[in-house]
């Protein structure tokens, strides 16, 4: 069964990777209905019908930031009702089957396997010349999604939208039982637009007529765009309140995410799955008492949804809820990594404050000596100077740059292939970004006396041409030398970072690699040091692909 597993996503890698379904989508977006009925076409030939998703009973959640913590604690709450979850979600951290999961869990390698050829086979045998014969790789995996929870009889299905909203695959679904808005912010801008109102009202896309809709607090001109797609659509929409009114008269809320800004995903969750609940028809409600709003988030344009007394279910599945890579600590031993896939300005911003927070909350070194480094790369169309800018102060003694790929070959992790970007295009793309981190340090030196003296030089480590050994090759001089380096991979970034202290990686190999100063003098720093300190953000697949190194059991 494990060919069958690894032969099924080397196919599905075949249907095109993010890149191109993102270029797919921009050619198509001029005519969402086209898009929608290719969508419902592909459905039909793999055997289901669009009425047939009314059976998953679905919350359905778009957003910016936050859907996908949403999601997860609507999830956890939902299951510690005893019901069986469904939960749809992308990208995938380290094996594709993590984005379709049964009670909280990824869908095992061979009912993966089962469901993917079921799906593919049935399109092959109804090719039409006329159309294309295969979905693009997301709506590939969000039909699979369907047929899993159906065949698998979920009493509910969590489906996380993968981009946008009105454009989006999963826009498919005709009646949701709820729907949810988490905070919006700008990502997506060729496809979305290049304002919050314009991406306000795509997200608003989503809503239906007659079932509800929950959102959090937004700024004054994206809401009212939310407000006005909800009246267009017959859509009742609601604004959480803030997590503080349900904890009051009660201790503080125990989260399972950590991070401040975890906490309006959690009231969205509540919201949903408490009209969840109530709209299916859950015994137990009786306990569901609502708390009188608060006065002064009263006269809003959207009615304030009022809170109410959490069941031991609802506050179980907030604390018991997880969600990989997003605001995650591993300490192993004198090395801890903090991992959050933040990638826009907005939630690298919320980042920050969770790191300088948790990092400042650690135990410091009885010495001194700590190292901060923070190990970055961002995809797509991302504006890296202004993520980069945000990171600035954290005062990282070293920053490291590298590509998404867990290795300089990938061709023994099918998971995270990507056909459309190539090892030359990303490592172009950190050398921009070592150059942008140089240059926003020159203009902080001199402003702030607490940021690290840059006294490091820069470099790129390549293959050398001769053998599968490393150099490393310094970058142009420059008037102020970098503390930045790059590598080709993220194994031999981790591994240089780690200099053989964390127990799940190697030590880098002295063998083949030129001494350039930024890395020996860092190397040694880092090996001396009492306690290291590595900021891993700027995308999902980073954080993927480093916890597939540093937790290898997940990659099981």
């Amino acid at each position: 069964m494990k060919d069958m597993y690894e032969d099924a996503i080397r196919m599905l890698n075949t249907l095109q990777t993010n890149a191109s379904y993102l270029e797919q989508v921009k050619r198509e977006r001029g005519d969402p209905q086209a898009q929608l009925e290719a969508m419902q076409g592909f459905l039909e030939r793999s055997g289901l019908k669009v009425e047939d998703l009314d059976r998953l009973n679905i919350i359905h959640v778009t957003g910016t930031k936050g859907k996908g913590s949403a999601c997860a604690f609507t999830e956890c709450i939902l299951r510690n009702y005893g019901l069986k979850t469904g939960f749809y979600s992308s990208p995938h951290l380290v094996q594709v089957r993590e984005r379709i999961r049964i009670n909280g869990q990824p869908i095992s390698k061979d009912l993966f396997s089962k469901y993917f050829w079921l799906v593919y086979n049935r399109l092959e045998e109804t090719k039409d010349p006329a159309h294309a014969s295969m979905p693009a790789y997301f709506r590939f995996l969000t039909i699979m999604a369907f047929h899993v929870f159906l065949q698998e009889k979920v009493d509910l299905a969590v489906v996380e939208v993968g981009i946008g909203g009105t454009y989006d695959c999963t826009n498919i679904i005709r009646a949701p039982v709820v729907c949810g808005v988490s905070s919006l912010g700008i990502d997506h801008t060729s496809i979305l637009g290049d304002t919050m109102e314009k991406i306000a009202w795509q997200k608003g896309g989503i809503f239906k007529p007659g079932v509800p809709a929950f959102t959090v607090a937004q700024p004054e001109r994206p809401l009212e765009v939310l407000r006005e797609r909800a009246q267009e659509r017959k859509c009742p929409l609601y604004l959480c309140p803030e997590l503080d009114d349900f904890e009051e008269g009660c201790r503080a809320l125990e989260l399972g995410l950590a991070g401040a800004h975890q906490r309006s995903n959690a009231a969205l969750a509540l919201q949903l799955a408490r009209t969840w609940l109530q709209r299916c028809g859950c015994p137990g409600l009786g306990e569901l008492k609502e708390v009188p709003p608060s006065t002064e988030l009263l006269g809003r344009p959207v009615p304030l949804a009022p809170a109410f007394r959490l069941t031991d279910a609802m506050i179980q599945g907030l604390r018991d809820t997880e969600w990989l890579g997003r605001t995650q600590v591993l300490s192993h031993g004198p090395v801890t990594w903090y991992l959050d896939g933040a990638h826009t300005t907005s939630s690298i911003q919320a980042c920050v404050r969770w790191f300088r927070q948790t990092a400042l909350n650690q135990d410091k070194p009885h010495d001194g000596s700590e190292v901060r480094v923070l190990l970055f790369n961002a995809t797509g169309d991302r504006d890296t100077a202004a993520l980069l800018k945000l990171l600035v102060p954290c005062h990282f003694d070293y920053a490291v740059f590298c590509p998404n790929f867990t290795e300089v070959s990938v061709a023994n992790n099918a998971d995270q292939q990507n056909f459309n970007v190539t090892l030359e295009n990303a490592l172009t793309r950190c050398l921009e970004n070592q150059r942008t981190w140089t240059r926003l340090l020159e203009e902080k030196v001199g402003q702030d006396p607490w940021l690290p003296s840059p006294l490091r030089v820069g470099g790129l480590l390549q293959p050398a041409p001769t053998r599968g050994s490393l150099l490393l090759v310094p970058p142009a001089p420059r008037p102020l030398n970098s503390p930045a380096l790059v590598f080709p991979c993220l194994a031999q970034a981790l591994r240089w970072v780690a200099q053989g202290r964390d127990p799940q990686l190697a030590a880098p190999t002295a063998s083949g690699a030129h001494p350039h100063p930024a890395a020996s003098s860092g190397a040694v720093l880092l090996r001396e040091a009492a306690a290291v300190r590595v900021l891993v953000t700027g995308s999902l697949h980073l954080v993927g692909g480093a916890l597939r190194l540093l937790e290898p059991a997940l990659a099981q």
